[in-house]
């Protein structure tokens, strides 16, 4: 049996159909139902079938997956000893919140090409809903988020990295004019400067909002944290921002923080990985790496 053909059929279940697949792995779409067919020969078992307009998994085909996961994972497995893992060579997948990514990992990362500079890295700042779900998927060898994302079920095993106070910050001007942002019922005339609407903190602060019926002009959506930063600096509105990421203004006055009822309130990351991967030394490197630089609580499988 060709590896090439169980291949192909995981990334059509991967990306959810026949062209996806075919543009994932630069095949043309006839070459994708050849390879596809032979398989099914081979096997005697029809793995997809037409519902409408969308090519779906058979029970044979959903019987089958588990299976093609581990005889890849075997495949995985001997590459790194092609690669000479000895020295920690190859290539590990990362995904972290830009939070995380900007202010808790540059020594983290330093040190990790420090002990194996033979290795390739492929980092991606990435939303925490993105993380997750690509470690499902595979796309991803570990992944640094925050856990407040609705659950991972049983396929993640995780690392607690810690809880991380959440503040609403401003210019020292912005507070003098806009100082409460506890009394309810209120219109608050300045814009709220944060991520994408997926962003955790970002939720938790809207939903705040929406419980004391408190109203902001409007919002900023940026994609970066600096960026962010520096508009709050220059009075341009607040924002709602794990205070790791603002100390050093704290500390020079550049931004004040403005107290809410959500005082107190902290957000949590984690470090994790698909339970059924196999921790190859690079991704052992890295784990280990975050036990020494960073507050890891405990392993947990949820």
């Amino acid at each position: 049996m060709d590896l090439k053909y169980l291949h192909t059929f995981r990334t059509i279940v991967s990306e959810g159909g026949f062209c996806k697949a075919a543009e994932k792995l630069n095949y043309t779409q006839s070459t994708i139902t050849f390879q596809i067919g032979r398989l099914e020969q081979e096997l005697s078992a029809n793995l997809f079938e037409k519902i409408g307009r969308k090519m779906v998994l058979t029970k044979a085909g959903e019987h089958l997956v588990p299976y093609v996961d581990e005889i890849l994972q075997s495949v995985d497995k001997l590459r790194f000893f092609e690669d000479d893992i000895a020295q920690c060579q190859g290539d590990i997948r990362i995904g972290i919140a830009e939070t995380m990514l900007c202010y808790q990992f540059p020594a983290i990362l330093k040190e990790f090409h420090r002990r194996a500079p033979k290795a390739r890295l492929f980092l991606r700042s990435m939303n925490c809903y993105d993380i997750r779900n690509e470690l499902f998927a595979g796309t991803l060898d570990i992944g640094v988020f925050y856990e407040d994302v609705g659950g991972f079920g049983s396929g993640l095993t995780t690392q607690t990295l810690g809880g991380y106070p959440l503040i609403l910050v401003a210019s020292p001007e912005v507070k003098r004019g806009f100082p409460d942002f506890v009394t309810p019922d209120r219109v608050v005339p300045v814009p709220f400067i944060i991520n994408e609407p997926n962003c955790i903190f970002r939720q938790l602060f809207e939903q705040y909002l929406r419980e004391k019926s408190i109203i902001l002009d409007h919002t900023i959506e940026l994609w970066s944290i600096p960026t962010i930063k520096n508009l709050v600096k220059n009075d341009v509105g607040v924002s709602f921002l794990p205070a790791f990421t603002v100390r050093e203004e704290l500390e020079s006055g550049a931004l004040v923080e403005i107290p809410t009822d959500l005082s107190g309130a902290t957000i949590t990351a984690v470090c994790a990985h698909h339970k059924n991967k196999w921790i190859s030394p690079l991704m052992r490197l890295f784990l280990d790496l975050c036990s020494e630089k960073l507050p890891i609580k405990k392993a947990a499988v949820i």
